[in-house]
């Protein structure tokens, strides 16, 4: 590994235990460099901003909550949608505080996206990367429908997502959230 692999990896875990520990708005590209004991400067050097980094980061940390998810549904039979869904959804919400900075850090990265390149294609790769890969964890397929599909469930929850930040009370709770799945498939 590379000196400047293992800088940026710092940078970027770093970054994650920052965020961690309060919004976004509050970390200092100072901060992140005391926690990842990088120079101040790599940090413009791998990631171009305080923001690219914290865009890379995020993304890193969408890929280990999804990581999670898919250890939860290891023992479920992949034919079975209906289960992984619903196993899913437990997942997500009963994990869902623990990754309260991750979240709020994706609702100030929307903002910033369409404005910062280096918000704005990270988060798109990501996007793509994760419906492929909740297409393949829920079993919905590999086809075009199937990713759609699971970009459907990433609208969901991104949607409930940035709800429940701003209302607490319209959390992620799964028995409302498989009750309102109920009430869905009867339409």
């Amino acid at each position: 590994m590379s000196p400047q692999h293992s800088n940026r990896t710092a940078l970027i875990e770093g970054a994650l235990e920052c965020l961690a520990d309060g919004p976004a708005a509050n970390v200092t590209a100072r901060d992140i460099a005391d926690r990842s004991h990088a120079n101040l400067a790599s940090i413009g050097y791998h990631f171009g901003s305080k923001d690219g980094l914290l865009a890379e980061a995020m993304v890193e940390g969408f890929r280990r909550w999804l990581a999670e998810v898919a250890i939860a549904l290891a023992d479920l039979p992949v034919n079975d949608a209906s289960a992984r869904l619903g196993r899913a959804i437990e997942v997500v919400s009963t994990s869902a505080e623990r990754h309260a900075g991750l979240a709020r850090t994706f609702l100030a990265a929307l903002a910033n996206a369409p404005h910062d390149d280096r918000v704005r294609v990270p988060l798109a790769e990501s996007y793509r990367e994760s419906r492929s890969a909740v297409a393949g964890l829920i079993g919905l397929g590999n086809d075009q429908a199937g990713e759609d599909a699971a970009g459907l469930l990433i609208a969901v929850f991104d949607g409930l997502l940035i709800q429940s930040l701003l209302d607490p009370s319209r959390g992620l709770a799964a028995a409302r959230l498989a009750a309102a799945q109920v009430r869905l498939a009867e339409i």
